[in-house]
């Protein structure tokens, strides 16, 4: 697609690739006129800037000279820091070099010409410079002259050698673009000669041995050193020629695309398949070198039908290219297509405005805009490179899979060693990337101790390992949960001990208490009570003293107070004993016992009370414990009562300790985990880390996973995978031991524990545990992202079964995408990924491929890290089984190939002693299995067909010289792409067997 044009009779020259913006230089062409018949020479320079649609360029600067130009190239050479400047050096017709300052031409300010030199005696048509060392350059003329130019020292330039002879012009001359020291010129007759610049001498020379050979360009190949193009004017033979130095008898390849003779050639410094020639009306892109056993053309690039005579890459942006042609234009192409609207547009705009708006018959009046007939709208398109080019391709690619793997793969060069195509392996490497080294670690700790059940051992050493304080509190509850009388020990861990109780009450009362292992009971206190002390005021109270036994002989005894008024005639007094004594006598306790409450004696209102029944004993604790405020009298109400909803929810959270530890003694088992809760709940509002800490205790005493782990995540962020495992440590051991208190296993159903565990499990698979990651995924859920997980672990492993029952596929890559090559569409295989290299090449496009299709597009599928070596340092993953696809059956008709090539290399294996021969026959048994493929997806053409069948019926007779005729007719008459990967390795085993006689 054209995209600027200027018209100039001119020879152009890129800016270096480090120059920026884009600019196109522009030198007067020698031995050419326009219609003007002007003489006059420049060197100008002109800004590319595709932002704008038109097709013109902004111009610069401009130097006018004194002679016209044969050749000009733009060196990077002295450019500033911003990558500007550099040298301009042009040939002139008249021998002299000159040497420009583009930064002075665009400035109009210092001296332009930096240096000029006139040692040449003609015309210098040859330049160019070193890609090594950027201030050599080379020039070629008149008379076999050939100069090396120093650009920090002009003036003394220096010869590769001594002159060839006959004594012939200089048409081209290019440096190697490998080595550094080699450089080769070549003229018109077709001879072109290497010199070695450290020896001062031709190394070598070649020539077409037809003499018709007229060269008007050459060129090195961008990556092989030994490798060259010669391009031929004569329109007796317009052909391109491509030598091999080392097979320089004859031209290696030959392309013959062309009608009429070239004038100028350029190779692509990006990708080195890409070769430009100039026909009338087309620039012909051609295939590179290594696909040259069958070399085409790929592209056709409308242009004028003008010859042009200099054709040029860009550096700095490979799509593009310019053409100087004789009509005296410079165009501007690019090889990527696009579309021509804006283009035609600004044509239509400048067509209008061409116009003079005056009246040409001279009224003065302006005339109106001219109408410009508008075309239908059409958008025109003009494809791009059906191939994809190099410098558009991911040379290298990385992508993150499922499971904490990374994909990467390499485009690794084609080996120069051999001038024939050969097969370059396309790796694919997969690799295990760990970033959370301690979780992972952690995650093995835990995982094996809930494998062996050794969670006593598990909680002991995460106590030892316990930062902080509060960390070993949680540790060491954890770790009573797994021990016998859990109560006790929980009460120990609050401080409370009953052994440390007796000892503090036997020192307060100075004797020792005599434990009898169980709490006071309240009926046994009332049958010890065997004396009430009173007292009794005179003149009130009559007593009546019975006798009370000493011993079983001696009897001590008591008075019974009785009121003054009970006596006949006697003065009623009140008297509250004798009261109490009356009631009790008549046996009416509830009154004795109300008496005893009003006289504040509640000792013997209890004692009674236990003697009149149950409901007067409760009423009278009640009515005790009612009048009693102070700080003991809620504790004692609660122990009497087994009121402990009153403690959890009213006690003072600084006594949290003494609320639990009430709970631990005193709880009935059904009521413990929820007044637990409560307590923990009214800690957890606080809504402080060290409150939160505290409930944690209570939940676990209760065994609630659910309320844990809420209130652990309240002051935590546990997006963080450390935090994370700390919480899923702690709720799995607590899970644990609520299983063995309950013998039965608890089911995750809270829909926290299933975010938090479903996160942890996702965290395990992406650094690669995904069996531990399946572990901790409740199988109970249905939740949409569990199930979703679930499903890709499955298929990650490669094992179990998908949701629902499913059997997911064995492979375990068969959902991972990698960026990278695309080869021609191929069926998976059914064996598993070989290890050896198809022939096929696949070509990488700027597209994504399953892994699917690695084996049958010739990739390698490698485990590890891309090293220098990965042949000898990485491993295949042949351990992975490889998905089953459904073949479809190799049609009837040909199935007398399959037939027949297999039992030819059964043969060869049966007679081969040779071990590498051997290897090379089970090679070939892998790689017939490409051609396989192509029989069951008929697409190959009839001329192949036709040839397996004939080479079929020559292998069956044992007539392998005809055979392997008739592999030679069909790899030069056919595309070489349909048949690469197999028919290569046909002519190996046809070639053993004629060997082998078999």
């Amino acid at each position: 697609m054209r995209l600027k044009e200027i018209q100039r009779t001119a020879h152009p020259a890129w800016s270096p690739a480090p120059h920026h913006p884009i600019c196109l230089a522009l030198g007067t062409s020698a031995q050419q006129l326009d219609a003007s018949f002007n003489t006059t020479a420049a060197l100008e320079i002109f800004q590319v800037d595709f932002a704008d649609p038109s097709l013109g360029m902004k111009l610069k600067g401009s130097l006018p000279t004194s002679n016209r130009l044969h050749s000009l190239v733009w060196v990077n050479f002295g450019a500033g820091e911003d990558g500007l400047g550099g040298r301009l050096i042009g040939g002139s017709d008249n021998g002299t070099v000159t040497v420009y300052s583009p930064e002075a031409i665009v400035t109009s300010g210092a001296e332009a010409i930096i240096g000029q030199s006139d040692k040449h005696t003609g015309p210098v048509r040859a330049l160019d410079f070193n890609p090594f060392q950027s201030n050599l350059l080379a020039s070629g003329a008149n008379d076999s002259e050939i100069y090396i130019w120093d650009l920090n020292n002009f003036s003394n330039p220096m010869t590769p050698g001594t002159k060839s002879q006959p004594p012939e012009d200089i048409s081209v001359v290019s440096w190697n673009r490998q080595v550094q020291h080699i450089l080769a010129s070549a003229n018109p007759s077709g001879k072109a000669v290497v010199w070695d610049l450290r020896k001062n001498e031709p190394i070598i020379k070649i020539s077409d041995h037809s003499n018709r050979m007229h060269c008007s360009g050459m060129l090195w190949h961008p990556e092989v050193a030994t490798q060259l193009v010669l391009a031929s004017e004569d329109d007796r033979m317009p052909v391109i020629q491509m030598w091999d130095l080392r097979f320089a008898t004859s031209p290696l390849k030959v392309l013959e695309n062309h009608t009429r003779g070239l004038l100028s050639i350029a190779w692509s410094q990006a990708d080195p398949e890409l070769l430009l020639s100039k026909v009338p009306a087309f620039l012909l892109c051609s295939i590179g070198p290594r696909h040259l056993s069958l070399p085409r053309v790929i592209y056709e690039l409308p242009t004028t039908n003008q010859w042009c005579f200099d054709i040029q890459w860009c550096p700095r942006n490979p799509a593009l290219l310019s053409a100087a042609s004789f009509d005296g234009w410079i165009s501007v192409y690019s090889v990527m297509g696009g579309s021509l609207e804006a283009q035609q547009q600004s044509r239509a705009d400048q067509i209008s405005s061409s116009f003079d708006t005056m009246d040409p018959f001279g009224t003065g009046q302006v005339l109106p805009p001219l109408q410009v007939p508008q075309p239908t709208p059409q958008t025109t398109l003009v494809a791009p490179l059906k191939k994809p080019p190099k410098w558009v391709r991911r040379p290298v690619g990385a992508s993150f899979a499922f499971g904490g793997k990374l994909i990467t793969f390499e485009s690794p060069k084609a080996p120069v060693q051999s001038p024939q195509p050969v097969p370059v392996p396309r790796q694919v490497f997969v690799s295990q990337v760990t970033t959370e080294t301690e979780l992972l670690q952690r995650s093995r700790e835990l995982q094996a101790a809930l494998q062996s059940g050794s969670l006593s051992d598990y909680c002991q050493a995460k106590i030892h390992k316990a930062p902080t304080d509060s960390e070993q509190d949680i540790w060491r509850f954890l770790l009573v949960n797994f021990e016998d009388e859990a109560r006790v020990k929980f009460l120990r861990l609050l401080g409370f001990s009953k052994e440390d109780l007796e000892r503090k009450i036997s020192t307060c009362l100075g004797k020792n208490l005599q434990p009898n292992g169980h709490g006071v009971d309240a009926n046994d206190l009332a049958e010890k009570i065997q004396l009430l002390s009173t007292q009794v005021s005179p003149g009130t109270n009559l007593f009546i003293i019975p006798p009370q036994p000493q011993d079983k002989e001696k009897k001590i005894s008591f008075p019974i107070p009785v009121s003054a008024g009970t006596l006949l005639y006697a003065p009623v007094v009140l008297d509250a004993d004798g009261l109490i004594s009356q009631a009790l006598l008549v046996g009416n306790f509830e009154g004795a016992v109300d008496l005893c409450l009003n006289e504040g004696r509640y000792a013997e209102a209890i004692l009674l009370a236990i003697s009149g029944g149950q409901e007067l004993l409760q009423k009278t604790q009640q009515t005790y414990l009612d009048e009693q405020r102070n700080s003991i009298s809620m504790l004692i109400s609660s122990v009497v009562t087994q009121n402990w909803g009153d403690i959890v929810q009213s006690c003072a959270l600084e006594n949290w300790k003494e609320a639990l530890a009430a709970l631990l003694t005193y709880a009935h088992p059904k009521e413990f985990a929820h007044l637990c809760e409560t307590l923990g709940s009214r800690l957890e509002g606080e809504r402080t880390e060290k409150r939160c800490l505290q409930a944690c205790l209570c939940y676990i005493c209760s065994g609630n996973i659910e309320k844990l782990v809420e209130c652990w995540a309240l002051q935590r962020d546990c997006s963080s995978p450390l935090v994370l495992e700390d919480l899923v440590e702690k709720m799995m051991v607590l899970r644990k031991s609520v299983e063995r208190l309950r013998n039965s296993e608890v089911a995750v159903q809270s829909p926290i524990l299933a975010d938090k565990l479903t996160h942890y499990a996702g965290l395990l698979a992406s650094q690669g545990s995904l069996a531990t990651a399946l572990s901790y995924l409740p199988d109970t859920s249905d939740q949409a992202c569990i199930m979703m997980m679930r499903d890709r672990l499955f298929h990650a492993q490669g094992e179990g079964g998908a949701a629902g029952g499913q059997q997911p596929p064995p492979f375990p890559y068969n959902r991972v995408r990698v960026t990278g090559g695309d080869p021609a569409p191929a069926q998976a295989p059914a064996a598993p990924v070989q290890a050896q290299p198809p022939t096929q090449t696949p070509v990488f496009r700027n597209e994504c491929i399953l892994f699917d299709t690695f084996a049958s597009s010739g990739y390698q599928l490698v485990i590890g890290r891309p090293t220098s070596n990965p042949c000898v340092s990485l491993q295949l993953l042949q351990a992975l089984p490889a998905e089953r696809v459904e073949q479809r059956e190799i049609p009837t008709e040909h199935m007398v190939l399959k037939q027949t090539f297999d039992s030819l290399v059964q043969r060869c294996q049966l007679a081969a002693q040779d071990p590498q021969t051997k290897r090379k026959l089970e090679d070939a048994s892998k790689r017939l299995g490409y051609l396989y493929d192509k029989l069951r997806e008929q697409t190959l053409s009839n001329n192949i067909l036709g040839g397996l069948h004939e080479i079929s019926r020559c292998v069956a007779g044992q007539n392998y010289q005809r055979g392997l005729e008739v592999h030679t007719a069909v790899v030069t008459s056919s595309n070489f792409s349909e048949i690469q990967a197999f028919m290569p390795i046909l002519k190996v085993v046809m070639t053993i067997a004629n060997k082998l006689g078999v």
